[in-house]
């Protein structure tokens, strides 16, 4: 027993990462996987730091050609529990995306740099003016009375009733303190006395002051003329555009669990909610990949033709409608419809929403 305890121990290794022991002859640790093994080495540091970070492994190109030529069929093995043999979806998801926002940030910078070389050209009033201001004449009391005088004049009011005349009466002015109500953002201010008080270092109150705030303005508003006054110092459009395009990798964290409840409503006997974000997940990788194809198009030729650009645009729809074909197993009429109503749904409520929430967030805090 002593003889067969010792060659047991002899042939016993110790694993360095759990400090559990196992038989000699084990690539991998029974107990927690890592590699019996593992001399740290250059390549071996930087492969699992992309492999660990990324899973950028061999599962990666097994999972890479079915993504892009088998519409739903990855979703659908992961579902089937072939969830090593494949990429995660979350994962594969995280390293195609981060490809393409690097790629695209590209077009951003030169996109930027030419819209701050033209704005800065502009006159910043005028865009003040013409994309936040609307403004409606506001008519005094005086000028009320003499507009319901011109309709009597003119036989307007003939054969109404005085209720009516005296309705008709309020209504117009009701409407005109509506208008006036809603120009409480006055950005006609004048250019030099704003430029003056910059000049000589103003407090910011006086500033917002001159550009038309009122004493009694609340937080929103004063943050608005705040950023005003900021866009107003440094031509800010393309800093404002920066911040938005930083803002999409975030925007999109929150769309895909949008459009994965969009899919649960309109299959909401398929499965549960993490099951259609499985196919979400792997869906935008493949939208992900197709655009990252796109903008490495249009960085190495320049005059990539649009049509082209048109064309795949259009074929991720034929791709989403074969993949819930696939996914769901349900008939071509019925999957046809409902990936047109999927599609509807989330590019003419949830994107739009999106883009102007975005906006707005870029305006406020760039």
């Amino acid at each position: 027993m002593t003889l067969i305890k010792h060659l047991m121990e002899k042939h016993a290794i110790k694993c360095p990462n759990c400090e559990k022991e196992f038989e000699e002859g084990f690539a991998f640790c029974p107990h927690c996987g890592q590699k019996a093994k593992d001399e740290l080495t250059l390549g071996v540091l930087f492969y699992n730091t992309i492999a660990n970070y990324f899973s950028f492994d061999a599962r990666f190109f097994k999972s890479f050609i079915p993504l892009m030529v088998k519409p739903g069929y990855l979703a659908k093995k992961f579902l089937e529990g072939k969830r090593l043999l494949f990429l995660h979806p979350a994962q594969m998801y995280l390293f195609i995306s981060v490809i393409f926002f690097f790629l695209y940030s590209f077009n951003v910078r030169e996109t930027v740099q030419e819209v701050n070389q033209q704005f800065k050209k502009t006159n910043i009033n005028k865009q003040i003016k013409d994309s936040l201001e609307v403004k409606k004449p506001v008519l005094d009391s005086v000028q009320l009375d003499e507009l319901m005088v011109t309709l009597k004049e003119n036989n307007i009011t003939t054969g109404m009733k005085e209720e009516d005349i005296k309705m008709l009466d309020s209504i117009i002015k009701a409407e005109n303190k509506n208008v006036e109500t809603n120009n409480f953002l006055n950005f006609d201010f004048n250019e030099k006395e704003i430029d003056s008080l910059i000049a000589i270092d103003a407090p910011e109150n006086d500033i917002y002051k001159a550009m038309g705030m009122s004493d009694d303005a609340g937080f929103f508003t004063r943050k608005i003329y705040k950023q005003m006054l900021k866009f107003y110092k440094d031509r800010g459009l393309g800093s404002i555009l920066q911040t938005f395009y930083d803002s999409i990798p975030l925007a999109m964290f929150f769309l895909l669990p949008i459009f994965a409840f969009i899919l649960k409503i309109f299959y909401f006997r398929k499965g549960r909610f993490s099951h259609h974000l499985v196919f979400g997940f792997y869906f935008f990788s493949f939208l992900f990949t197709v655009f990252s194809i796109l903008v490495l198009a249009n960085l190495i030729w320049e005059d990539f033709p649009d049509w082209i650009t048109t064309l795949v645009m259009l074929s991720t729809y034929f791709y989403l409608f074969l993949a819930i074909k696939r996914f769901y197993g349900q008939g071509w009429f019925l999957s046809f419809f409902k990936s047109g109503f999927v599609t509807f749904t989330f590019l003419t409520f949830v994107l739009p929403l999106a883009v102007i929430i975005m906006g707005v967030m870029a305006f406020l805090f760039y």
